[in-house]
């Protein structure tokens, strides 16, 4: 389903854009950190980390159906689609791995652990089910 290239740019460390549904069917899009990962079946999806009273969380619980766009500026870009369910992060597992693809070891990923200690974060998950380039 995707090119090389294309899973070569999942691969950077990119700000997304993720777009949920709202209750109204209004689309709601954020910036968001992202990991691409392989499923079990060989199928790809997309995790991302978010407050879970947050409105993309919230969003994704009552409508899984999601896009998110990686790249498309100046450059090219993949928008993927599919539908997204939201999991617990037992121990910020998810958390403390996104926060080094980000950050590394830098005081700034230092600092976001902490901020982030006591939070109740969810993993959103989208299991891609379509791939289109555009932007470049």
């Amino acid at each position: 389903m995707l090119t090389p290239a294309q899973r070569d740019l999942l691969a950077r460390p990119l700000i997304a854009r993720l777009a949920t549904l709202g209750p109204d069917g209004t689309p709601h899009v954020v910036p968001i950190w992202y990991e691409a990962v392989g499923a079990p079946d060989g199928a790809v999806e997309v995790v991302f980390i978010s407050d879970r009273d947050a409105r993309k969380t919230r969003n994704v619980a009552a409508d899984g159906r999601a896009g998110v766009v990686v790249g498309g500026d100046a450059e090219d870009g993949v928008l993927l689609r599919g539908i997204a369910t939201v999991e617990d992060d037992p121990d910020q597992a998810v958390t403390h791995r996104m926060i080094g693809r980000y950050l590394g070891d830098s005081p700034k990923a230092a600092e976001y652990r902490a901020m982030w200690a006591d939070d109740d974060i969810a993993v959103i998950r989208l299991r891609v089910t379509s791939a289109v380039a555009v932007g470049g």
